[in-house]
């Protein structure tokens, strides 16, 4: 089991405001299960995305990441967790404008301390699987939108992560290139990738295998979660 969350509860607190983004929010995920997570702006779905994803930490409740329980760690803890686990692709692409292609995807394997010939060989693969080789020494502005997107998926997974968080992966793009960042997301879940991801499009939802529904940061009733 990769993820195991139950009763999660994210309260954001002002001086004169507390609000309950996630309410006991209970979910498991197995490896090699791509699963879609639906609903309404402001339900909930980033956040929980984050919780999971270690970015964030939670008020309440109980969560196992790969059998381990991550509740109380703290952010160095959360941190060297997600480095070795966890690839992330975001709707804003998130690329570092002054680094090429190459260098983008490199970047986590110099933070890693990954050697130079490792770095190359894993960089050239990963280029080689999303297709955009001949986009290497491309800058991100010098990219289509399906183009960027290609690249985060391959820096999201340079580090052969046993989970991908996608949050809105194809919320930037056209239906052309939306249609094949997901079928390359796809192709990363039959090659044994396990995937979470937010999504407003059931088109993109009905890609994996099970979908759960959030509102006002519960699960909506009858939906299971796994």
């Amino acid at each position: 089991m990769i993820i195991e969350a139950e009763n999660v509860t994210k309260i954001y607190r002002t001086d004169e405001v507390e609000t309950t983004a996630l309410d006991r929010i209970s979910l498991q995920l197995e490896k090699g299960q791509f699963v879609s997570i639906m609903g309404p702006s402001g339900c909930g779905k980033s956040t929980l995305l984050h919780v999971l994803g270690l970015i964030d930490d939670l008020s309440d409740g109980s969560y196992r990441f790969l059998g381990e329980d991550v509740s109380q760690y703290s952010e160095r803890k959360r941190s060297a967790i997600r480095k070795k686990n966890i690839g992330f692709v975001f709707q804003s692409f998130n690329l570092i404008d002054e680094l090429t292609v190459y260098e983008n995807i490199e970047l986590p394997l110099i933070y890693d301390k990954t050697p130079a010939p490792e770095r190359k060989e894993r960089v050239e693969a990963a280029l080689e699987k999303m297709d955009i080789t001949p986009r290497r020494n491309h800058f991100p502005r010098q990219l289509s939108g399906g183009q960027q997107q290609r690249a985060a998926v391959a820096r999201a997974i340079i580090n052969q992560p046993t989970l991908i968080l996608a949050d809105e992966p194809t919320g930037n793009l056209d239906s052309e290139h939306g249609a094949e960042v997901m079928k390359l997301l796809v192709k990363l879940n039959e090659e044994g990738t396990t995937i979470l991801m937010v999504t407003h499009s059931m088109e993109n939802a009905a890609y994996g295998g099970n979908v759960i529904r959030l509102h006002d940061g519960r699960i909506v009733p009858g939906e299971k979660g796994a």
